[in-house]
């Protein structure tokens, strides 16, 4: 089965190694040189080249040029992993399979922009790895494997984000046969359209810290935005910090303001916030502060 592979991000990495380290027929990579979208942007071009595998920069992988390569390597399946923008019908069209799309959610729950963010920033306790039948929708194909995986009260993104990858990795290694022998009549589910929902794309300020928040929303945005991803943000001084670690403080009174500084130790700093306070980790720049200052 001839495989031809895009993407553009650390779980796109780990799937072409994955494919690769099981003797896959790969025929061709698509991928790009930077991002300015992905926090978590691999350029694949390195890993192909290692293996022999021809590559093309597709920064529009709609572009008539890019299409007629991909249409030039007779790929019987697309894996099309990781990719920031819709693959139009020229390019669905080109693979006698389909095209295989992965999304890290409980589809057809939770479709669209930025899925382990999203859920863990709403505290969700659960999501799913998902593979699927791409079509010119949003995250709307049939499903082909799906697996539920559990979401902790201290994953950060990194935690999360690695679960899922290895939850993929083995659902990746399963399908692949019974893809091949399948002859395109793999079994499929289609999603159930009235049980979906689709996330937004995230904006800047979805990222900045109000200390009027409760600390457990904080908290959530803290590890949502955690490495890979781009950090939680306050301002302070003037500068915008990032904090890359959080944990919730309990026995603190009520009856303080939103974004005092109530301690400071070498543990880090306690701040109230609108409901319950929340102490400060791992910043980035390192702050200074002082026990009754407001932030």
């Amino acid at each position: 089965m001839r495989i031809l592979f895009i993407g553009s991000v650390i779980f796109s990495a780990k799937a072409l190694k994955k494919l690769i380290s099981l003797e896959s027929d790969i025929v061709g990579v698509c991928t790009i040189r930077e991002s300015e979208f992905n926090a978590d942007h691999v350029d694949l071009s390195s890993i192909a080249e290692d293996a022999a595998i021809p590559v093309c920069i597709a920064p529009n992988i709609n572009q008539s040029e890019v299409v007629e390569w991909v249409r030039g390597h007779c790929p019987d399946v697309i894996f099309c992993f990781g990719w920031s923008s819709l693959l139009g019908p020229e390019i669905l069209g080109v693979p006698k399979l389909g095209v295989v799309g992965f999304h890290p959610s409980d589809l057809p729950a939770n479709r669209g922009r930025h899925p382990i963010v999203w859920a863990l920033v709403l505290g969700l306790s659960q999501t799913a790895s998902t593979f699927f039948m791409m079509d010119e929708g949003v995250d709307s194909g049939d499903i082909i494997s799906q697996v539920k995986v559990p979401i902790y009260e201290d994953d950060s993104a990194g935690d999360l984000y690695s679960r899922i990858t290895e939850v993929a990795m083995r659902q990746l290694e399963e399908f692949l046969p019974m893809l091949e022998s399948s002859k395109g009549m793999l079994c499929a589910h289609c999603q159930e359209p009235g049980a979906s929902n689709s996330w937004r794309k995230r904006k800047p300020a979805d990222g900045l810290i109000d200390w009027r928040m409760s600390a457990r929303s904080i908290y959530n945005l803290v590890r949502a935005l955690s490495k890979p991803y781009v950090g939680a943000q306050f301002e302070y001084g003037g500068h915008l910090v990032k904090v890359w670690k959080s944990s919730l403080e309990t026995s603190w009174p009520e009856n303080l303001e939103p974004g005092k500084v109530l301690s400071v130790d070498s543990s880090g700093a306690v701040i109230k916030a609108g409901e319950g306070a929340i102490r400060l980790i791992l910043l980035d720049p390192v702050v200074e502060f002082t026990e009754g200052d407001y932030l």
